[in-house]
């Protein structure tokens, strides 16, 4: 059995879940979202504690019951909690504004990048901080990596757009290696 799959799930206290058919709902503090479990899985909610089981054991079941295991948790922790994702920028001349659903960055380029934020999606700048925050792991993140493709981060002056917690390591230029 998936070691990660047969780890139950608790539901935190402000979270209602919901088991129509195979669609997983949850509803909390801060907003409502849905899951549908494929075929090979069913979902069962006793006590406050949700598990999601196998219908049998064939090796399609076994390998999606640990990936719907952490979907439904990340279902439930944006509900409760929500998902929240830092970048840095780093440049002469780099500006980030957000005007009600757009986003526009100066990043070196010769004209203004406008980005339009998803629906679910919050986007707070505070100096040269980006925040990204929503109920929604994946579309968090995926917003997250598209500001970043704006200008990676270089290697030699460490100039561009970067998460919060990634190192970039800082390669010496040619005048470093004559000697």
């Amino acid at each position: 059995m998936s070691r990660i799959g047969k780890q139950i799930i608790p539901v935190p206290e402000q979270v209602t879940v919901e088991i129509v058919g195979k669609e997983v709902k949850a509803r909390g503090p801060l907003g409502e979202l849905s899951l549908r479990l494929p075929n090979q899985l069913d979902a069962k909610l006793s006590e406050n504690i949700l598990q999601i089981n196998r219908t049998n054991d064939d090796k399609t079941s076994r390998s999606l019951h640990g990936l719907y295991k952490v979907l439904s948790n990340n279902l439930l922790t944006g509900v409760s909690e929500g998902f929240k994702k830092s970048l840095e920028f780093k440049g002469i001349g780099y500006r980030v504004a957000v005007q009600d659903n757009l986003l526009t960055m100066s990043a070196g380029y010769s004209h203004p990048i406008e980005k339009t934020i998803p629906e679910g999606i919050k986007v707070n700048v505070q100096k040269s901080t980006i925040t990204v925050s929503g109920i929604d792991k994946y579309k968090v993140g995926e917003f997250a990596a598209e500001i970043r493709e704006i200008r990676k981060p270089e290697v030699y002056k460490g100039k561009g757009i970067r998460y919060s917690d990634e190192h970039i390591k800082i390669k010496p230029g040619k005048t470093a290696a004559k000697g």
